[in-house]
C-alpha cells in the first residue's frame, strides 16, 4: 500500500467516538498506509465499535495512563497483535482529563489539579516511556493540545495543564532525539467531542473562533486536526521536533 506512512505501525490512543481528532488521526493514518493499533480506557466495548468504522477495523488494547501495570505491560501488549517484531514507528497521545473543580481557577483543590495534569500532561512522557522498547529505530510522537499561551475563558487549571504538556513536549523532544524520536504537537481549535462536552462553557470558548479565525474553521469537522498529527507522524518532518504546529484556522496568530 502507498501512502505517507506506507509500512508503519502506530498506535493510537484516545478514540472515543468518529467525532474525534483521534479517530480522524487513525482513519487518515490507514489511509496512507499505516497499521493502526488503538488503546482505549475504561469503556473498551465502545472504542471496539468504533474501531471497526475505521477503513479497517483496528485491535484494541486496555490502558489507563495512571495505572503502572497497564504501562508496564503494553509494549508486550503489542506485540500480541504485531505479525512480526518491527515494534511502533508512530504514537498519538490524544489524552486529557480535568474534573470539573478544575474548572474553576481559583476555587480548585489540588486533588483536582493534580490529577488534570497526571493525565493530561505527565501521561504524555508515561506513554513514551512504556512504548520505548518498542522504538529501537526511532520513530514519532505526536500529542494533541489546546494554546497554552494564553489564558481562555472557563479552561482554567486545564489551560495549565496544557501548558505542562507543551512543556514536557520540549523536554521529551530533548531527551529522546538521541534515539532518533521526533516529539512534536499539534494545536487545533475547539472540536465537539466527548471531551468538550465535560468543559463548562465550551460554546463561549469555541464561538471565538467564528469571529477570528481568517481561514475559518468548522467545529464539527476534526478532520485537518487528524490530518496535521498524520503529516507529524510521517517522514517528511525528519528534523523537526519540541515543536507545535497550529491547525487552528489561524486563530493563534491574530492580535487584538
Amino acid at each position: 500500500m502507498s501512502g505517507i506512512l506506507a509500512g508503519k505501525r502506530i498506535l493510537v490512543t484516545g478514540v472515543l467516538t468518529e467525532g474525534s481528532i483521534a479517530f480522524h488521526a487513525a482513519k487518515v493514518a490507514q489511509e496512507e498506509g499505516a497499521e493502526v493499533i488503538l488503546t482505549g480506557f475504561g469503556r473498551l466495548t465502545l472504542v471496539e465499535r468504533i474501531s471497526k468504522r475505521l477503513p479497517k477495523p483496528a485491535p484494541v488494547i486496555e490502558l489507563d495512563v495512571t495505572n503502572q501495570e497497564h504501562l508496564d505491560g503494553l509494549a508486550d501488549k503489542v506485540r500480541e497483535h504485531s505479525s512480526d517484531d518491527s515494534g511502533l514507528d508512530g504514537i498519538v497521545h490524544s489524552i486529557a482529563f480535568g474534573p470539573q473543580g478544575a474548572f474553576n481557577f481559583l476555587e480548585a483543590g489540588w486533588e483536582d489539579v493534580s490529577t488534570a495534569v497526571q493525565v493530561s500532561a505527565y501521561s504524555y512522557k508515561s506513554l513514551a516511556m512504556a512504548c520505548l522498547p518498542l522504538m529501537e529505530r526511532g520513530g514519532s510522537i505526536v500529542g494533541l493540545t489546546f494554546d497554552a499561551t494564553i489564558a481562555w475563558p472557563k479552561y482554567d487549571w486545564m489551560g495549565v495543564a496544557k501548558a505542562a504538556l507543551e512543556s514536557t513536549n520540549r523536554y521529551l523532544a530533548r531527551d529522546l532525539g538521541a534515539r532518533n524520536i521526533r516529539c512534536n504537537l499539534v494545536s487545533a481549535g475547539p472540536i465537539k467531542s466527548i471531551a468538550a462536552k465535560s468543559i463548562p462553557g465550551f460554546e463561549e470558548l469555541a464561538d471565538v473562533w467564528n469571529h477570528r479565525a481568517p481561514i475559518g474553521w468548522d467545529v464539527s469537522d476534526p478532520d485537518p486536526a487528524g490530518r496535521g498529527v498524520v503529516g507529524l507522524l510521517s517522514d517528511f518532518f525528519p528534523r523537526t521536533t519540541g515543536s507545535i504546529v497550529h491547525v487552528d484556522g489561524g486563530v493563534h496568530m491574530m492580535g487584538a
